[in-house]
């Protein structure tokens, strides 16, 4: 058995067993009155009254997403989606891009599995390097240097589509996703859970919290989860888990202090990717490359990832009319990488013998290429806020004032070494690979951005509200390369504007318009050595929200045109470098259903409809064409019924249908990959302080592409994978 493998065994069954054991004498010495009488237990029962509060249900009422104030979602100018942690535990997703299979604009998984970090489009744009935020601060990612969050570590996540640096500075003008931690409770919190999967992957996990004192005034959050096991790609094994403590001071209702934390480890083997087009999209002369195909080297394939983050959240209310507030974190990652990954079928008569799009050898071989690195991070951000509501005359004000300020600092190094082909028909692992790595980059690169912004959310008339946005932002970046193209240095300016206007009608319809422009600092620099500028983009917005009013719901509609500047294409006159002359449009109508339609049944659903086209590049093949990876039209309905009465009370039903569009694996729109519909499945029952749960996805085990990043970078999605877990709460 594989050492992680074995660890992980023991770990989640000896943690499982013996936190039920304490859970069992907990609760009852719990029950136990000072008397000898009995105590019942009620369900703990947590309100969402604020922007990071715990959502009821699949309905958020206020978020912090579109505004850093605690604002009811119908009132955010853009397109906003908050998915709760009742959502999350409902469809049991193992890792952050899994969460949005059912979210309207957004790509989850475009690269199939991929257990070391996360994939995620929006609006057609990748949301991977700089469009994930955590708490309403950064986590920043350049090249290898990024952070992982596991989802159980969170109480809901926030999509904010469209431009958003005028709040939160550079970011993915498509959209960002802003992960919600989970916070201290002043209820007690007690849970512990133990799960397995048929691909033969382990899980156990705790969530703790509660007061420290009787007055409430030290409150706490302990979550951990570890896992480990197979993966869908045969030999392929894997361990991770992280703990995350969160500890809350409030002496008062005026100042709260909130300390989070969080600690990841990963060592992983690789799974699938990299596969050429023919073979898996298109079947060759031998059919496909099977899905659980392993292509590195069970001996030399490593990834290790150690990452660490502390912080806290202050806040302060001066009186009824100002608000203080300071989120600060600090945070650094060391992650190794080597392995083989093929690319293209091998041609042994060539002098490079890869890049060939069609099998050539009588064993159909793959070239492979040895890849390693060594990558550290470190990233420190602040956020200073500070929020006054008053009138003058007429209008009220939510006026929000801010600074903020991010560093962000990488090392790494990337290299090769020699790989031996592998055939994907009748693989033979053991051969030696290359033990030298020969490094073509050696960087140091840094960043600093200090930027200023002012938001005044204006009522008036009763149901009318104005929302405007204004930043100035300052970035300065330095990087050195001892070995590679890699020096260059570089101070830039910007300004980010947005407005919005609303009408919330009585009966919770809210009609608004919007306009908004970001930017998006680039990293790198073009042949001559110039440092890239920022991206640039300006989106128009017009939609309508409704909350209705017999019914827990919201509703959201949404028409979107978005237009992104200074795209990094390729040097057509210098290899292996980049010039800023891209240009791509982006526009389209979405929309989403969330309901908790009774106690017994809540929903969700989902439509896409876009057009994404490259409207300016140094390759003019490519104008008017669709940007590889990305779907244009997506998809998915999903409900969860649960009986209230009768012989089947607290047995819950749940299933959902996701159709992904067809996408391409090039820009000139030679390779198409077809589109695909899944079905998911579940069930789940409660008998009085345990829960079980089972979910299927791809129920029908639809072997289909995900997504291909190049005809020789295509990566399967994942077959049919059925998850059983079990909680006890007490």
């Amino acid at each position: 058995m594989d050492r992680r493998v074995g660890v992980c065994v023991k770990l989640c069954t000896g943690t499982a067993s013996g936190l039920l054991m304490l859970a069992a004498a907990t609760a009852a010495a719990a029950q136990e009155g000072g008397n000898g009488g009995t105590i019942a237990l009620d369900p703990v029962v947590v309100s969402g009254g604020t922007g990071t509060s715990p959502v009821t249900g699949y309905v958020a009422k206020k978020t912090t997403a579109g505004s850093k104030t605690d604002t009811p979602i119908e009132k955010v100018p853009q397109s906003v989606t908050v998915i709760g942690r009742d959502q999350l535990e409902a469809r049991q997703p193992q890792k952050l891009d899994e969460v949005f299979y059912y979210t309207p604009g957004v790509t989850g998984a475009p690269y199939g599995y991929d257990p070391r970090t996360n994939w995620v489009f929006i609006r057609g744009f990748d949301a991977s390097q700089t469009g994930i935020f955590l708490d309403g601060l950064p986590l920043y990612q350049y090249a290898f240097g990024s952070f992982y969050v596991d989802p159980y570590a969170l109480e809901r996540v926030e999509v904010l589509r469209g431009p958003s640096s005028v709040l939160y500075g550079g970011g993915n003008l498509g959209g960002i996703l802003n992960l919600v931690s989970k916070r201290p409770s002043d209820e007690p919190l007690r849970r512990i859970e133990a799960g397995v999967n048929s691909w033969g992957q382990a899980s156990t996990g705790f969530d703790l919290g509660g007061r420290i004192d009787e007055a409430g005034v030290w409150t706490y959050r302990l979550t951990g989860r570890i896992a480990g096991g197979g993966y869908e790609t045969d030999k392929a094994r894997g361990f991770q888990g992280f703990i995350a403590p969160a500890l809350t001071y409030k002496p008062n209702d005026a100042t709260s202090l909130t300390l989070l934390a969080n600690y990841t480890n990963m060592d992983l083997d690789h799974t699938g990717g990299f596969l050429p087009y023919y073979g898996t999209v298109k079947p060759t002369r031998f059919g496909r490359i099977p899905r659980d195909f392993y292509s590195a080297e069970p001996s030399d394939d490593m990834y290790r990832r150690s990452q660490a983050m502390i912080g806290y959240q202050f806040k302060h209310d001066f009186n009824d009319a100002w608000t203080f507030r300071q989120n600060v974190r600090y945070a650094y990652l060391d992650t190794r990488e080597r392995y083989a990954y093929p690319y293209g079928y091998y041609n042994p008569d060539a002098a490079y013998g890869g890049g060939n799009p069609l099998p050539l050898t009588p064993g159909n071989e793959l070239y492979r290429t040895g890849f390693a690195h060594h990558t550290t991070a470190n990233t420190f951000s602040a956020d200073n806020q500070l929020e006054g509501r008053f009138d003058t005359g007429p209008l009220a004000h939510d006026l929000l004032f801010g600074l903020d300020y991010k560093y962000y600092a990488i090392n790494q190094m990337q290299g090769l070494f020699n790989a031996t082909p592998i055939s994907p028909t009748d693989p033979v692992y053991g051969a030696p690979q290359g033990g030298v790595v020969t490094p073509y980059l050696r960087q140091k690169y840094t960043m600093h951005q200090l930027g200023a912004y002012l938001q005044d959310q204006i009522s008036f008339a009763d149901n009318w509200l104005l929302t405007l946005n204004g930043r100035y932002d300052r970035v300065w970046t330095d990087s050195t390369a001892s070995v590679g193209n890699a020096n260059f240095n570089g101070v830039e300016g910007a300004f980010s504007g947005r407005a919005g206007l609303s009408y919330a009608f009585a009966n919770g319809i809210t009609p608004y318009v919007s306009i908004s422009r970001g930017f998006n600092p680039v990293i790198g620099s073009n042949f001559a050595g110039q440092p890239f500028k920022a991206e640039t983009g300006v989106q128009y917005e017009a939609g309508v929200k409704y909350r209705p009013t017999f019914f827990d719901g919201l509703i959201t509609a949404a028409y979107y045109d978005l237009t992104k500047q200074n795209v990094v294409t390729p040097d057509t006159a210098h290899p292996f470098f980049s010039n800023q002359l891209g240009e791509v449009r982006s526009r389209g109508f979405e929309f989403e259903v969330q309901a908790n339609v009774t106690d017994a049944l809540k929903m969700t659903a989902a439509f896409t409809a876009s057009q994404i086209r490259i409207e300016k590049d140094t390759d003019p093949t490519v104008v008017g064409k669709r940007p590889n990876v990305v779907p244009e039209t997506t998809a998915s309905l999903w409900a969860d019924y649960t009986f209230q009465e009768g012989i089947l009370q607290n047995l819950g039903l749940q299933g959902g249908i996701r159709y992904i569009g067809s996408s391409y694996a090039d820009n000139q729109n030679l390779y198409k990959v077809p589109a695909v519909t899944l079905v998911d499945l579940g069930m789940h029952y409660k008998y009085k302080a345990w829960d079980l749960a089972l979910n299927v996805n791809n129920v029908f085990d639809k072997r289909y592409v995900a997504g291909c990043s190049g005809i020789y970078g295509c990566n399967y999605g994942a077959g049919r994978v059925a998850t059983l877990k079990a909680s006890y709460t007490w």
